[in-house]
């Protein structure tokens, strides 16, 4: 069993104070105790470390008895793909800023270089519990009748069969590369496996040495199945078996597995750009051939063969080569998780349609009748209310104009094919995309041109600034007049996510919010700022950040007068060291601060002194929490917003994000409910100790074995059945 109590964060090295911003520390009175000064390195702690503690949580749920078993190998493949993503953007940012020379230290008093030692370090010891781990999966898979093999363990016939697989389907895909004198080394692609092999003639002792790229993807799967039964053989074995093909007559004398990572860290000065799309472009093609971060290798690769991999690729053999003892590239798991085992996995969910948005009526009558409408997905479908809004806005013959952010999305959901059509329905339809979202970059290009072509005008937003809000824009002429209706959302309109992700959206058509929405689309298709007033949302990086401080400040002049301060801040990250350090100054007033922080947070709570008022509580199942809500008590006038920004620098002062209030008080308890949930959680919730490691909670009765997820799914589900009762009430007198 992995252990469930992640490493707390070593110290550094650098002692002296770190200055994080404009806040002042505590003026120290005669007689006082002296005052702590909230601006010393030792209060945060640092976004790399946090961050890869998250991720032993999510190990934590491959390795939990209580999860299905192929649910654990999906977190398993989750560990194995966040870690890739943590090398190409974190690590390789670190390597950026040692290659500039870049000293400066971080809130938490770290150096580049300190950050990525310890970075290192921790995920080692990771990679040995992931793969100690993954042994335990795969003799529990084999128990139920699902078998990992080796080629070895194959009979006669097994291997017969493989390999009229292999030669028909595999063999002409595949190109292997000399490494000689009269061939530089190969090109070697991101995230690729690869076999090296060395050969020689049969009466010659000198070998030669060879690449040959696994060509995963494109319909090759990782893992190729036997028959009908449920055993695989890993593609690799296979192709290692069978390298005869491909070098006929020579004498095979080791085959080695390895792998690459590469920085994804090629963001141009788009400012100097002369054509934006260009440029992402050329972005995309350097990433192709940027410097390699990491490389993995099979445990037993001979050493010799090892340093000259690390010396072709320009790595550090002591810090950047990782061995692996078992599977390279875990994340390819996620094949084996989709198997179709259903007590295997979770229990099945189907998103109910809300509500609160009745079919067979005008969505704009129901969202004009109710003010607005909050959903909550995966619980409610993102079909019918998302899709809903904007199929129904192509079709509405009152539907004048249609404006909308789109960061990730499906290239081929179904609404690019609605915005599409509203444009073939003589609409004005305005798209403003984020041709920046990273790894999303290419399908952005194509979506754009896709919507250029059907008379879409396409922009890409501010220069400088990465387009992160969710918003949808429907102008109606209504009966009487023009009006605006709006979504609000805190994940991205992608249908496949929102499916897995836990997101929050909110229609309304409330005119003081329509106005600022207008607003920022002006703004986002101008670049123009000045004198814009907004009434209802905060915006980034305009007013967002200085809003929160000041909130905050409200917060603990209040809690003076009054008593009875309270913050809740629901959230993916927190990094931002001036909203930590208010959040400091807060606790230290008394007032109570709840921080539900999925995965990197800096605050640390319950330090005597700073933040004894302090929770901080993270939430790793079924779903990926993924909604932002920000709640001050504000002496009983509570105000609750939601976007989706989280408190980050990069959010609050490099992207253009939006919250939005929610007003009305039914919507009001419908978040109450979901931040108390947070603290009902006896499944899946951790709270972080002063010193930032995590403690999961125990269930402490029969009823408390339900988390936050399944509690979600049963109320929503009640309430779905209550909202079908009442309707037959209704038919049944109106039939009368």
């Amino acid at each position: 069993m992995v252990d469930s109590k992640p490493q707390a964060q070593a110290k550094p090295k650098t002692k002296r104070p770190q200055k994080t911003g404009r806040v002042k520390p505590a003026v120290e009175t005669p007689g006082s105790p002296p005052a702590i000064e909230l601006s010393d390195s030792q209060w945060y702690l640092n976004r790399e470390l946090t961050w890869l503690a998250f991720n032993r949580r999510v190990l934590h749920e491959a390795a939990d008895p209580r999860t299905p078993l192929l649910e654990r190998i999906k977190f398993l493949a989750i560990v194995g793909s966040n870690l890739d993503e943590f090398f190409m953007k974190r690590i390789g940012g670190l390597k950026q800023q040692l290659a500039a020379n870049v000293q400066e230290l971080t809130p938490d008093g770290r150096t580049p270089r300190q950050q990525l030692t310890e970075c290192h370090a921790q995920v080692r010891q990771l990679v040995q519990e992931k793969t100690a781990l993954f042994r335990q999966l795969m003799k529990m898979l084999d128990d139920k009748g699902i078998q990992i093999i080796t080629w070895r363990a194959l009979s006669a016939k097994d291997k017969k069969s493989l390999r009229e697989i292999y030669l028909q389907d595999v063999f002409p895909l595949l190109t292997p590369q000399s490494m000689d004198p009269a061939h530089p080394f190969p090109f070697v692609s991101n995230l690729s496996l690869n076999l090296l092999v060395t050969v020689r003639y049969p009466r010659e002792k000198d070998v030669s040495m060879a690449r040959i790229k696994v060509p995963l993807g494109g319909g090759v799967p990782r893992f190729i199945k036997l028959g009908r039964t449920d055993r695989y053989v890993p593609l690799e074995e296979v192709m290692a078996a069978n390298l005869d093909m491909l070098f006929p007559g020579m004498k095979m004398v080791s085959c080695e597995f390895f792998r690459v990572t590469r920085n994804a860290n090629t963001e141009k000065d788009e400012e100097k750009a002369d054509d934006l799309v260009a440029m992402i472009e050329s972005e995309l093609q350097e990433r192709r051939f940027a410097p390699i971060v990491r490389l993995e290798v099979a445990v037993g690769m001979d050493p010799v063969h090892r340093g000259r991999l690390a010396a072709e690729l320009d790595l550090d053999e002591a810090s950047d080569v990782f061995e692996v003892s078992g599977m390279l590239a875990i994340r390819d798991l996620f094949e084996l998780a989709r198997l179709n085992y259903p007590k295997l996995h979770d229990p099945a969910h189907h998103p109910v349609d809300p509500p609160q948005l009745p079919t067979g009526r005008n969505i704009f009558h129901v969202i004009r009748n109710a003010g607005s409408v909050l959903v909550h997905h995966p619980y409610e479908s993102f079909v019918s209310s998302v899709e809903r809004f904007l199929n129904e806005a192509a079709d509405d013959p009152k539907v004048c104009a249609i404006k909308m952010t789109l960061y990730r999305t499906s290239k081929e959901g179904r609404l690019i094919k609605s915005l599409v059509r509203a444009a073939e329905n003589g609409k004005q339809v305005a798209v403003v995309v984020e041709l920046k979202a990273r790894f999303d970059e290419a399908a952005n290009l194509q979506i754009a041109e896709r919507m250029e072509e059907a008379g879409i005008h396409v922009t890409y937003g501010v220069v400088g600034l990465k387009t992160h809000c969710k918003v949808i824009l429907v102008v109606r002429r209504d009966y009487n007049g023009i009006r605006r209706y709006i979504h609000l959302g805190t994940g991205n309109y992608h249908s496949d996510t929102a499916r897995l992700y836990s997101d929050l959206g909110l229609f309304t058509n409330n005119e003081q919010i329509g106005q600022d929405v207008t607003e920022l689309f002006n703004y986002l298709t101008t670049g123009f700022s000045p004198n814009r007033n907004y009434r209802k949302l905060l915006p980034a990086p305009k007013l967002l950040k200085k809003s929160l401080l000041e909130k905050i400040e409200r917060e603990i002049n209040l809690h003076r007068e009054k008593g009875g301060g309270h913050i809740q801040f629901k959230m993916n990250a927190l990094d931002d060291a001036d909203i930590v350090r208010k959040l400091y100054v807060a606790c230290q007033a008394g007032v109570k601060v709840d921080l539900y922080i999925r995965d990197s947070c800096r605050f640390r709570p319950g330090v005597p002194g700073v933040s004894e008022t302090g929770r901080v509580v993270s939430i790793v199942g079924r779903f990926l929490e993924h909604s932002r809500i920000y709640y001050f008590r504000n002496g009983g006038t509570e105000e609750y917003y939601i976007g989706s920004a989280d408190a980050m620098k990069r959010n609050l002062e490099s992207r253009v994000e939006i919250l939005a209030p929610v007003e009305l008080p039914e919507l009001q308890a419908r978040l109450r409910m979901l931040l108390d949930g947070h603290d009902r959680d006896q499944r899946h919730a951790w709270d972080m100790q002063p010193d930032g490691s995590y403690v999961q909670r125990q269930p402490k009765g029969d009823g408390d074995h339900a988390g936050l997820h399944q509690r979600m799914i049963d109320h929503v589900e009640h309430e779905a059945r209550e909202a079908r009762r009442l309707k037959r009430r209704v038919a049944k007198v109106l039939h009368r």
